[in-house]
């Protein structure tokens, strides 16, 4: 099976569950640049508006753990049809939204589709691409969800501009029926399914697992730590945590198996990808405010401003899986890593007086090392289990990607928050100072992922 092709159908059914999850995404980041509109058009507040976005990463980080049971429970194609029709709705809902709480609603409704189509594209990757080919789809899979929210925000604005914010889920419509067409036609089912019993008890442990955490985290921006807003949601998101592991070791047949995490070696591919993609979504928030607030540039140039790396970084994606099927994990994630690192140094060493040039040249840099790093470390990862464990271990990455987007965002604007309180500079002054202490952070854990990875990638894999 290693020299086999890559048969039309199953190209087609990565593409049909990849285009789900590309107009989930990037009509989440496309939405962030509407605020403002909505805000006057729906008379809400600043953060009322944010759970356009927060209701989102809320629903698909609780809806990916059940991929794994999902896909011993039911046909491929079964959930593929459940997704696309949520995608639908979720989409329609929005476009006739009368209020904002249909805004609300149509974005939580949408996210359930992306949280059952994101890991099962991956799944299908892993089970039904020939061995010598999975790091080139994987790598072509993490392309998908790489520049969906890179392009996300300077679609959405172009959209908005010439005709209004509705249009964002107007122009989804034809491509969720190519994707529903494409799908329907594609799936097939390789793997057996046995219907399991569905443990309640773990599905309210992860819904306290990501509303505590998630919540937790947005009220830091306005709330005192020791407050409710904060460290009660957080202590809640803790027992969930806590309750889910004590579920995944009590039972035979848990919805999300945690026992793989006693595989030091994936592990650590995990930890790694949770600190790159938090690095990835921290830089997402710093860069458009530094070039707006610092450098005084307008919202279009800022989008733009991130477009070209973004490009890059996703083109470096399937190219990285080709290296890994040749050559081996071991270079690819390492110097896509070292490059992270030189980027985060340079941003560091500059972050008071960036140019527009230089973040164009920096963040092309750090892309070039994301995109090279990302899907392989994800690929390989899996690599250190048997097949009938994968489904489990794609969950839990799939979901630590959903989550390390809300912790990223989260911390890179407190930081950034703390220094603008300063009010003995200038606000632009203060603005660049806080980025300087982001990149400052940043720099750390790239670090620290790349220790980690030095640690646990081995010669041989």
């Amino acid at each position: 099976m290693s020299y086999e092709k890559i048969s039309t159908k199953v190209l087609s059914a990565i593409f049909a569950t990849g285009v789900l999850s590309f107009c989930g995404v990037a009509g989440e980041t496309a939405m962030n640049i509407t605020f403002p509109i909505l805000m006057k058009e729906f008379s809400v507040t600043t953060s009322t508006v944010q759970w356009v976005t927060t209701v989102y990463l809320l629903v698909v980080a609780c809806v990916v753990p059940l991929s794994a049971y999902l896909k011993r429970s039911f046909k491929m194609k079964s959930i593929f049809l459940v997704a696309n029709l949520l995608s639908v709705l979720g989409v329609l809902i929005d476009f006739i939204a009368p209020n904002f709480g249909f805004v609300v609603l149509g974005r939580l409704v949408q996210g359930m589709g992306v949280g059952f189509a994101l890991p099962l594209m991956f799944n299908i990757i892993l089970e039904r691409v020939p061995s010598r080919k999975i790091g080139l789809m994987m790598g072509v899979g993490t392309l998908i969800t790489a520049v969906a929210p890179a392009i996300g925000p300077t679609v959405g604005g172009l959209l908005t501009a010439y005709f209004g914010w509705r249009s964002i889920f107007l122009v989804q419509f034809p491509i969720l029926l190519a994707s529903l067409i494409a799908g329907l036609r594609s799936i097939e089912q390789k793997s057996e399914v046995k219907r399991e019993s569905f443990d309640i008890l773990s599905l309210f442990a992860i819904i306290f697992l990501f509303l505590g955490l998630i919540l937790g985290l947005h009220g830091m921006a306005d709330h005192a730590f020791l407050s409710f807003s904060v460290l009660g949601w957080l202590v809640l998101g803790i027992l969930g945590l806590v309750l889910l592991v004590w579920r995944s070791m009590k039972l035979e047949n848990p919805i999300i198996n945690l026992a793989i995490l006693k595989n030091g070696r994936l592990t650590g591919h995990i930890v790694a990808f949770f600190t790159l993609q938090l690095g990835s979504l921290g830089m997402s928030f710093i860069l458009p405010n530094y070039v707006q607030l610092v450098n005084h540039s307008n919202t279009t140039l800022a989008a733009l401003m991130i477009l070209p790396g973004a490009i890059i970084g996703a083109g470096f994606a399937p190219f990285s899986g080709i290296i890994l099927d040749k050559m081996g994990a071991r270079k690819p994630i390492l110097i896509g890593a070292s490059l992270i690192v030189l980027a985060q140094l340079l941003f560091t060493l500059f972050g008071l007086s960036l140019s527009n040039t230089l973040i164009l040249v920096f963040y092309m840099i750090f892309m070039t090392g994301l995109g090279v790093a990302f899907g392989n470390i994800m690929t390989n990862g899996q690599k250190q289990l048997p097949l009938d464990q994968r489904a489990d271990a794609n969950a839990i990455f799939n979901t630590l990607q959903q989550f390390a987007g809300a912790v990223g965002t989260t911390l890179a604007s407190l930081i950034v928050a703390l220094s603008q309180t300063n009010h003995k500079i200038d606000f632009a002054q203060a603005t660049a100072q806080g980025s300087r202490n982001g990149f400052r952070v940043l720099l750390v854990l790239a670090v620290f992922q790349l220790i980690v990875l030095v640690s646990v990638v081995k010669k041989n894999d």
